[in-house]
């Protein structure tokens, strides 16, 4: 966000302010209650004299807010800013970081770490594994709570096992309750004799994974590879297999519980078993109940030979979501496909089936209550069943009617309970559910203004973006973090949306104040206590007298220092509401809900009218602020 006019160099700046103002301890002392004791040179003691100057009210500072200013001391604020000015900051970046809580990866170096006998890896985070386990005869290595619970995780597994015999390694609960998780296996098992590799409770109930399995078990014989309750819960990640089991003879893989109940999964599956002799592949539970995953098997067990395929549950109750099956099983010889109750989505997704089966020889492939909106083209009509296929003309309302008669429960991505409600909902003594209003992306700080503005940010600057934060790999986690972010940014507003992205404190109050006036008061829901259950309503106070009003919304975004997504909403209403324990109707938490009056723009396909019934323009919608997303209004 550089500016066209660079101000003057912030150490200069110190030392003017310095000489001109020698009682500056005096002047500074009054300029806010909250900041007494604050270094007037820091990013907060500026940030806390600009609030003062733009803010008309005196009303009590938001703790939530401004507890996310950036922590840079004064002198450090001087460094990196002059880092900034001469285009430095990378030489810095594991510094910077530290210093300026700011979401990075580290940068790993190989490991030379000898383990000649057997290794219990427990407690271990971002390592870079390489030509660890090459050659080994026999052994066995258990990853056990390994990068558990961590924020930003990178890890590197090179080479691993490679040309062993016998050799097994077990993976279990790893990286598991995990936020921003980059992992690479390359080469992994390539070359092996017998041995195991098993993945239990691999990444599950993680945030934004990235991971890669790169010539993944490569001409192996007889190894087998079992992936149980793998990103189970996962939110927002992609997950590559690339040459996976390729030239394989006799390999056993097991996908069980494979991203199941996960939220918008990306799984690529390219080259896998391509040229396999006896593989045994089987995908049980593969994303049940996930929203809107998006799978692609591209030359999946192209030219293989007598090879067995089961895919079992696979996508059963989920919401919309891609699958693009392409050349699969092309130019085989005797292959046995399964597909059990594939596809039967809560609501439609799409299936193609491009060049499945084709030029293939004795291949026996069976569909078996088959989902719907599905597309096959250049498929091998011999050996190719269909069983129970549910045609295009079966209704919505007969999907869900037979998934509720069969005790299923209806997708939770589809429904959320409580994430969406009707106004009268808002009373005293209400009980309702409460959805999960946790905050899932990783701590960070905002960066100061100054610096904010040396640093490009557009998708036209992405490339020295990638630098400064040393996004070498195009695939990365944080290539992806910073082009997605940059091009939601750009995105032209919705009609009527009025909206800016800020990544200092100072930009949000521009905007809000630009958009309400200067008498604006921010708020948030105070606590997370009670999501996910139950709960009652107490005290309920009505915004501007519960009026129709404007407000402005801001919501994080996934960016390597705080970036905020903030935009105008007109005709709303906003309310103020004691949340209290159903049992005990004890205060629990205090929150914050904003009733949308007008609807009629939305989708009628948005998750409100899927939870509430009716459509675009006929009810309000409301729901809560989630944990530090937040709502500007006029003050009352």
């Amino acid at each position: 966000m550089r500016s066209a006019a660079s101000p003057p160099p912030l150490l200069l700046l110190l030392i003017l302010t310095f000489c001109s103002f020698s009682s500056f301890n005096v002047g500074f002392a009054a300029a806010s209650e909250s900041s007494a004791g604050e270094n007037p040179f820091t990013p907060k003691g500026y940030l806390m004299r600009y609030w003062k100057k733009q803010i008309s009210n005196d009303l009590p500072k938001p703790e939530f807010l401004l507890e996310k200013a950036s922590p840079l001391s004064a002198s450090q604020y001087a460094v990196f800013s002059k880092l900034a000015d001469q285009n430095t900051l990378s030489t810095q970046l594991p510094d910077f970081c530290s210093k300026a809580n700011l979401l990075c990866f580290p940068d790993l170096t190989p490991s030379l770490e000898k383990h000649n006998g057997n290794v219990n890896f427990a407690t271990y985070q971002s390592k870079n594994f390489t030509n660890y386990g090459t050659n080994r005869a026999g052994g066995d290595d258990a990853f056990k709570s390994y990068s558990e619970g961590d924020n930003v995780i990178v890890d590197t597994f090179r080479r691993y096992s490679r040309d062993a015999t016998g050799h097994s390694e077990e993976f279990t609960a790893y990286a598991t309750d995990s936020n921003v998780v980059d992992q690479s296996f390359n080469t992994y098992g390539a070359h092996t004799t017998g041995g195991k590799g098993k993945f239990n409770n691999y990444n599950d109930k993680v945030n934004v994974p990235n991971l890669k399995f790169t010539s993944y078990s490569d001409d192996t014989n007889g190894r087998q590879q079992s992936f149980t309750s793998y990103t189970d819960e996962a939110n927002a990640g992609d997950q590559k297999f690339t040459s996976y089991g390729k030239n394989g003879n006799g390999a056993l893989n097991e996908f069980t519980s494979y991203g199941n109940d996960s939220n918008v999964m990306g799984s690529t599956f390219n080259n896998y078993g391509e040229n396999g002799n006896g593989a045994n592949d089987t995908f049980t539970s593969y994303g049940t109940n996930t929203n809107v995953p998006e799978n692609t098997f591209k030359t999946y067990g192209t030219q293989g030979n007598a090879a067995t395929e089961t895919f079992k549950n696979y996508r059963d109750q989920s919401n919309v979501g891609d699958d693009n099956f392409e050349s699969y099983g092309k130019a085989s010889n005797a292959a046995k496909i399964d597909f059990v109750n594939y596809g039967k989505s809560f609501n439609e997704g799409t299936d193609k089936f491009t060049g499945y089966g084709k030029d293939s020889t004795g291949p026996t492939v069976d569909f078996k209550i088959y989902g719907v909106n599905n597309t096959f083209k250049e498929y091998s009509k011999q050996g190719t069943k269909f069983s129970s296929y549910i045609n295009e003309s079966s209704s919505a309302t007969a999907a869900e009617a037979s998934l509720v008669s069969s005790g299923k429960h209806v997708n939770k991505w589809v429904v959320e309970p409580g994430k969406f409600f009707r106004e009268a909902m808002l009373k005293t003594g209400t009980i309702m559910p409460m959805p999960d209003v946790r905050d899932k992306m990783p701590k960070r700080s905002f960066l100061p203004r100054l610096i904010v503005s040396k640093l490009p940010f557009s998708t036209s600057k992405i490339a020295d973006l990638k630098k400064i934060f040393h996004a070498v790999d195009d695939d990365s986690s944080m290539t992806k973090m910073l082009s997605e972010s940059l091009t939601e940014c750009e995105r032209a507003p919705s009609p009527g949306e009025t909206k800016r992205c800020v990544a200092s404190i100072e930009d949000m109050i521009d905007f809000a104040t630009t958009v309400l006036g200067r008498n604006v008061v921010v708020r948030s829901t105070a606590n997370t206590q009670g999501s996910n259950g139950k709960i009652m309503i107490g005290k309920v106070k009505g915004i501007n007298g519960g009026k129709v009003t404007k407000s402005v919304s801001c919501h994080q975004s996934l960016f390597p220092y705080l970036l905020y997504y903030c935009h105008s909403v007109p005709k709303v209403r906003v309310y103020e509401a004691d949340i209290l324990d159903p049992k005990s109707e004890s205060k629990i938490n205090h929150g914050v809900a904003i009733c949308h009056v007008d609807t009629s723009s939305w989708s009628s396909g948005h998750g409100a009218f899927v939870a509430l019934g009716s459509g675009p323009g006929k009810i309000e919608v409301c729901h809560w602020i989630f944990e530090n997303d937040m709502t500007w209004a006029v003050a009352d």
